[in-house]
């Protein structure tokens, strides 16, 4: 929004700033990280009041969670709520972009917002079906995809670009759609499974987040994209102001999540971020990078799927529980100590990500 005062600008002044996505999306970062601090305890305490017993624990996950009874949920209203308005703030919002990857965060926030408020209500771990979780989460995902597709490049149509390969490509054609459905719903359910311990979910999720911003910004720059040899995106670079602001919300969220946390994200935050990844993936050609990027929230998801259907043929089980860090839960690693470790997993994919943009 504050882009319009760039047209005061006759170069050289101080208006002449807001035209850089750099600087937009460093206000971007500040704007969200302020939010966040000034109304997160508030909502803690309006969340606390309104919801009693706070979200229920599963009865057959670790013992050392029951002590976690009567912490509100729904937390990732104070990210999406800082995201949104910073992002409205500072994006230029005539970039179809920013509001493809903005309408799915929304969307899928409010499924998970559904679900939230069908647990607590009910005091039952189950929520929403997921069957309906599921098919809204898959529209959803087409629109995006579909919209993504139609302002890509003509050459870019359909297309699925290959990292590590300069200038490959495979047509998808009218798949193109389907599989950025994969990628948006299977990003947004990865990351509602890796948010099963105080502050695990959000730090990843922030260096995913970075990560796809500098991708973002990179693509859509004509001179960078080109030395670098990857394909050009125009407009895609300000999605890193979005990225920013969601940065800044989540350090925000985890000034009161890191543990013992005062409130969780939910599925309010856990699927509207992982669906916000999705569809950056999608715009900026990067979906099998975000699988890189991302590795940690493929594992989780894998380690579900795995110990699932296992399960169902053999009647035993891969991991002692699932997703995986419950397994190490219960092999007697301490909380803190799974979530460090995993965000050091998580940093250190993020650059094997980046590594990408160069090794071609």
């Amino acid at each position: 929004m504050l882009y319009w005062l760039a047209e005061f600008s006759k170069g050289g002044d101080f208006f002449n700033l807001f035209r850089y996505i750099t600087f937009r999306a460093g206000m971007a970062f500040i704007t969200a990280l302020i939010f966040g601090f000034i109304f997160g305890r508030p909502l803690i305490d309006l969340l606390r009041r309104k919801q009693g017993k706070g979200q229920p624990i599963r009865d057959d996950g670790p013992q050392s969670h029951f002590v976690k009874a009567g912490t509100p949920t729904m937390g990732g209203l104070l990210i999406l709520s800082a995201l949104m308005v910073s992002t409205l703030v500072w994006a230029r919002l005539d970039n179809p972009y920013v509001w493809i990857v903005m309408l799915v965060t929304v969307a899928f926030g409010l499924i998970g917002f559904a679900d939230d408020y069908a647990k607590v209500t009910k005091q039952n771990t189950k929520g929403v079906s997921g069957r309906v979780r599921m098919l809204l989460g898959l529209m959803i995902a087409a629109l995006a995809s579909y919209a993504a597709a139609q302002f890509h490049p003509t050459e870019l149509t359909g297309q699925l670009a290959l990292p590590l390969l300069k200038n490959a490509l495979i047509n998808l054609g009218i798949f193109f759609v389907p599989f950025g459905m994969i990628v948006i719903v299977g990003a947004a359910n990865a990351v509602n499974l890796t948010d099963g311990l105080d502050g695990l979910a959000i730090m990843p999720v922030i260096i995913a987040a970075a990560t796809l911003g500098i991708i973002a910004y990179v693509v859509g720059h004509a001179t960078f994209s080109t030395y670098l040899g990857v394909h050009f995106v125009p407009g895609t670079g300000e999605l890193l102001v979005f990225t920013s602001a969601l940065i800044g919300g989540g350090l925000g969220f985890l000034w009161y999540n890191a543990p013992p946390a005062a409130v969780f994200m939910g599925d309010t935050g856990s699927l509207a971020l992982g669906g916000a990844l999705g569809a950056i993936a999608v715009c900026t050609k990067h979906e099998i990078v975000l699988a890189i990027v991302g590795g940690l929230f493929v594992v989780e998801a894998m380690s579900v799927i795995i110990q699932v259907a296992y399960f169902k043929r053999t009647g035993r089980r891969v991991f002692l529980m699932a997703p995986i860090h419950h397994h190490f839960e219960k092999k007697g690693w301490a909380e803190p100590q799974i979530v460090i470790r995993f965000w050091i997993i998580s940093l250190i994919l993020a650059m094997l990500g980046l590594a990408t943009l160069k090794v071609r």
